[in-house]
C-alpha cells in the first residue's frame, strides 16, 4: 500500500499507524513546517521516505497519481489536494483515496477555523473533562484530540480502499478533528441527551463508575470495585484479611444501590488501606486477586514493564547519530509487522522516485461486488461486552457490517444491569443509554452460554460469520471449542480479534482491568498531574475507545488484504502507544519545558481562560509571532507586540494574567469566532450540553442524527467520525432489546424452526 503523507499533527498519528501496518509512506513536507524535536521527529515520522524540497503542483499530482492513499490534514484553507467548485468540495486525486483530516471538517460554518490539539479537545468537549471543580478545564496530555483524528483517518483509508476494491474508484473522505473527539467522550454527551445533565471535572473521580487514583504508601495506584460483584467482594475480602475493612463488612453495604450512594465513605476507607502498602505490591496482589488494580507507571518507567517487554511491544529506532542498535520508542497497538519491529529514521528521497515499492496496491481481486457501504456483506459475532469491544463493533456496524451482538441475562453487561450506567434513574436494562448510544445498528441474541445447548448454537454462529471479537479472558474461547485453530475449521478465512486487557501472552496475561488501570500502566496517568501534586487520572474510558479504534484497524487491515488471522489485541498496547514520543524523550534526554497543564513547548500564549458566564471558558493557541502581533493589538496586552516566542515565554505568567482579565468580560462564542478572524485557533471549552444543543456546525453537519428507539422514542446517538463521500456510513437502526433478534438469527444463519427453537428454550439456551 503506497501512501502519501500530506498531514501536520492533526493526523501525524494516521500516517505513523498505516506505517505500523507496513505501508510504504512517503512524507512531502509542507510549508513553513514547524521545527520537531528529534524525538517528534523519529516518532511520528520513522519509517517513511521524506521529499524535503519544494515540490510543485504537477509533481505532487504526479505522486497522488502513483499512491493508492493521500493521507492529507491542515486548516481547510492550507490543503492542497481539494477543490470548492460551485460550492462542492471535490478532490484533486479522485483515482485515490484521499483521507483529509481538518480541525472541524470540510463543511459547514466553521469549516475555516483553525485547531491545534488544546482547541480540538476543546471544541470536541473532551478538555471539558479534565482538571478540578473550580479550575481550568484540560485535555488529557499526549496530544489525545489529534492522535484520536489520526486513528480516524487510517481507518478511513483502509475503508476507502475496500471500498476502492468493490468500486473501482477512490473518494474523498472527510475526518473532523472535532467530531473524532467528541465521538469519544463516553458519557460525556450521551448523559445530557438521556438524562438532561453532563458531567464536570471531578479532579479524577469517575462519575459513572467507582475507580479513581488512590495515594499509596510511595507513590499511586489507580482501581476501584465497580463491575461484577466479584469486583467488590474480593476486594472486600482483601481489606478484611488485614482487619481494614472497617464497618464496610457490615450487610448493607453488599447492596451495590447503597454503596453507590455512600461511595464517597467506601472511598475514604479504601483509601487508609490502599495508603498503608507500596503501590507495586497493591498491583501485584490485584492481579493476583484478578482485581483491576494498578501502579500508575512514568513514562521513562515503561520500558521496564515486564508486560511489554515480553510481548516484544517495544520498537527499535535505527540512525545517524543513535546508538547502533538504535533508540527504544513505543510500538503500534497490534502486530501487524513481526515484533520487534525496527525502524529508520526518517530518509530523504528524491520526488521524481520516493517509493519503495515497485507498484501501487492496486485494486484487489475477490471483491464482493458494490455496495452502498464498504464493509456490507461481512458479518461479524459479537462476544464483546462495556466499552472497548461494543464501540468498535458499533463503527463496523455504521460501515455496513451485520453485527450478531451475543448477550444473556447471565452474562450481565453493566451498561445494561448497573444502574449508574443507564443515565437515566428510571431506565431498565434496555433503554439505559450509555448502552442504546454504542450498541445501535446490531442484532441481538440471547444465549446463554453456561448450558452446552448454548454453546453449540455459538460455535454454529461462528462458522457463519466473517469475524469474531471477543473481549474474554485468555482462554476462556478456547475453553468453549472456539478456539482460533478451530474457528479457521469452521469458518476458512475467519478474522478473530481478541481484546484482553494487556494481551493473551506474558506474565500479566491473566490480570482484569478498566479503563483507568489502562491509562496508569501505560503512562498516561502519570502525566496528569499539575505541578507538585500527585496524578488525577481521566474520568472516562478514553483507553477504551483508543483500543477499539485499534481493533477496527486490525479487522480493516485484513479485510483489505484479503485474509484472515488472529489479532492479539493488548487494550495496554494500544493505550501505551498513543504515548507519543514520551518514551523517546526520556531515552534521548529531552523534556518538554510546560510547567504548567495546557502550555505548549512551542506556542506563547496557549491555555484556557475563563469567559463571561458561570465556569465558562475558552482555549486558544497562538501559533506564531505574526498572529501574536494581531492578537496583542486587538486585545491590548501590555507586552510589545512585536516580542518573539522567546521573550513571551519570559513573560508568559503575565501574559496570561492579561489574557484572562481580557477574556473574562467577553462572550465565549463571539470571542472565539473574533478570535479566529485574527487566525488565533480558538474554541468554547464545550460542554455535554453545549454540542447536543448548541453547536451550530456540528448541528449543520448533523453529527447528532435520530433514531426511533422501541422504549425511549426518537432519541441522539453519536454520530459517524468517517464522512465517506462515495460509500457513507449511516446509523440504519437503534441498540437491540435483550435478545430481540434471536429467533430471526437463528432462522436465517441456521435454519432452525419452531420447534428447535423450543426445545433451545426449555433447555434454558436462549435466556
Amino acid at each position: 500500500m503506497r501512501v502519501l503523507d500530506l498531514t501536520d499533527d492533526l493526523a501525524f498519528n494516521g500516517a505513523r499507524l498505516l506505517v505500523g501496518l507496513g505501508a510504504d509512506v512517503v512524507r512531502v513536507e509542507r510549508p513553513r513546517s514547524p521545527a520537531l524535536s528529534r524525538a517528534e521527529a523519529l516518532h511520528w515520522h520513522a519509517g517513511k521516505r521524506v521529499v524535503s524540497a519544494p515540490v510543485s503542483p504537477a509533481a505532487l499530482d504526479r505522486l497522488a497519481e502513483q499512491a493508492d492513499v493521500v493521507m492529507e490534514s491542515g486548516p481547510f484553507g492550507e490543503l492542497r489536494g481539494v477543490r470548492t467548485d460551485s460550492g462542492a468540495v471535490t478532490s484533486r486525486w479522485p483515482r485515490a483515496v484521499h483521507v483529509v483530516v481538518t480541525p472541524f471538517g470540510t463543511t459547514g460554518p466553521r469549516r475555516d477555523w483553525r485547531a491545534d490539539d488544546l482547541v480540538a479537545a476543546a471544541a470536541g468537549g473532551m478538555a471539558w473533562l479534565g482538571g478540578k471543580p473550580g479550575g481550568p478545564p484540560k485535555p488529557p496530555p499526549r496530544e489525545q484530540a489529534t492522535q484520536l483524528a489520526g486513528a480516524h483517518a487510517a481507518i478511513a483509508a483502509l475503508l476507502g480502499l475496500i471500498a476502492r476494491d468493490r468500486m473501482g474508484q477512490g473518494q474523498l473522505i472527510d475526518v473532523s478533528a472535532q467530531e473524532a473527539v467528541a465521538a469519544t467522550l463516553e458519557t460525556g454527551a450521551i448523559a445530557w441527551i438521556h438524562a438532561g445533565r453532563y458531567p464536570s471535572r471531578t479532579g479524577g473521580v469517575y462519575e459513572h463508575v467507582a475507580h479513581r487514583v488512590f495515594r499509596a504508601a510511595d507513590g499511586h495506584v489507580a482501581g476501584g470495585y465497580s463491575g461484577s460483584d466479584r469486583m467488590w467482594t474480593d476486594l472486600l475480602a482483601w481489606m478484611a484479611e488485614s482487619g481494614e475493612a472497617e464497618d464496610l463488612t457490615e450487610e448493607k453495604w453488599s447492596d451495590p444501590v447503597f454503596r453507590w450512594r455512600g461511595r464517597e465513605h467506601v472511598d475514604e476507607v479504601v483509601a487508609r488501606f490502599v495508603a498503608r502498602r507500596s503501590a507495586a505490591s497493591l498491583a501485584e496482589q490485584g492481579r493476583a486477586r484478578a482485581l483491576p488494580w494498578a501502579e500508575v507507571s512514568t513514562a521513562a518507567g515503561l520500558t521496564g514493564n515486564p508486560q511489554l517487554a515480553e510481548r516484544g511491544f517495544f520498537a527499535r529506532v535505527l540512525g545517524a547519530g543513535l546508538p547502533e542498535d538504535g533508540v527504544t520508542d513505543v510500538g503500534f497497538p497490534f502486530a501487524a509487522l513481526p515484533r520487534p519491529v525496527r525502524l529508520t529514521e526518517p530518509r530523504p528521497a528524491p520526488a521524481e522516485a520516493p517509493w519503495r515499492s515497485e507498484r501501487p496496491r492496486g485494486r484487489r481481486d475477490g471483491a464482493r461486488g458494490p455496495g452502498a457501504r464498504p464493509l456490507d456483506g461481512l458479518r461479524v459475532l459479537d462476544l464483546t461486552w462495556v466499552l472497548a469491544g461494543p464501540y468498535a463493533t458499533k463503527t463496523l456496524a455504521e460501515h455496513g457490517a451485520d453485527i450478531i451482538k451475543i448477550e444473556s441475562r447471565h452474562r450481565r453487561d453493566p451498561t445494561r444491569f448497573a444502574p449508574s450506567m443507564r443515565l437515566r434513574p428510571d431506565a431498565g436494562i434496555d433503554d439505559g443509554g450509555y448502552f442504546v448510544n454504542f450498541n445501535r445498528g446490531k442484532r441481538g441474541v440471547a444465549l446463554n452460554l453456561r448450558t452446552e445447548p448454548g454453546l453449540e448454537v455459538l460455535r454454529r454462529l461462528a462458522a457463519e460469520c466473517d469475524v469474531v471479537i471477543e473481549n474474554f479472558s485468555p482462554g476462556v474461547l478456547a475453553r468453549w471449542g472456539l478456539s482460533y485453530d478451530r474457528l479457521a475449521e469452521l469458518r476458512p478465512g475467519v478474522i478473530l480479534v481478541s481484546m484482553a486487557g494487556v494481551g493473551q501472552s506474558g506474565p500479566w496475561r491473566n490480570a482484569v482491568t478498566f479503563a483507568d488501570t489502562l491509562a496508569a500502566m501505560s503512562g498516561l496517568t502519570s502525566e496528569t498531574a499539575d505541578p507538585g501534586e500527585g496524578p488525577e487520572g481521566l474520568t472516562f474510558g478514553l483507553g477504551d475507545m483508543v483500543a477499539a479504534n485499534s481493533a477496527v484497524l486490525a479487522v480493516l487491515d485484513l479485510v483489505a488484504a484479503g485474509r484472515g488471522g488472529h489479532v492479539d489485541l493488548s487494550q495496554l498496547e494500544a493505550m501505551a502507544a498513543s504515548m507519543g514520543p514520551a518514551v523517546l524523550e526520556a531515552e534521548l534526554g529531552e523534556r518538554r519545558t510546560v510547567t504548567r497543564p495546557n502550555r505548549h513547548p512551542r506556542m506563547v500564549p496557549h491555555g484556557v481562560y475563563p469567559v463571561r458566564g458561570d465556569d465558562r471558558w475558552i482555549a486558544l493557541a497562538v501559533p506564531g509571532d505574526e498572529e501574536w502581533r494581531r492578537l496583542a493589538a486587538h486585545a491590548g496586552l501590555p507586552r510589545p507586540a512585536s516580542a518573539d516566542l522567546e521573550e513571551r515565554r519570559r513573560h508568559e505568567d503575565e501574559i496570561d494574567a492579561a489574557l484572562a482579565a481580557w477574556c473574562s468580560a467577553r462572550d465565549g462564542e463571539a470571542l472565539a469566532a473574533e478570535l479566529q478572524g485574527l487566525g488565533v485557533a480558538a474554541a468554547v471549552v464545550a460542554t455535554g450540553r453545549d454540542l447536543v444543543e448548541t453547536d451550530e456546525h456540528l448541528a449543520a453537519r448533523g453529527f447528532y442524527p435520530v433514531l426511533e428507539h422501541p422504549l425511549i422514542g426518537p432519541v441522539r446517538h453519536e454520530g459517524i467520525v468517517v464522512r465517506m463521500s462515495g460509500t457513507p456510513g449511516a446509523l440504519t437502526a437503534p441498540a437491540p432489546l435483550l435478545g430481540e433478534h434471536t429467533d430471526r438469527v437463528l432462522k436465517d444463519l441456521l435454519d432452525l424452526d419452531d420447534e428447535e427453537l423450543a426445545r433451545l428454550r426449555d433447555a434454558g439456551a436462549l435466556e
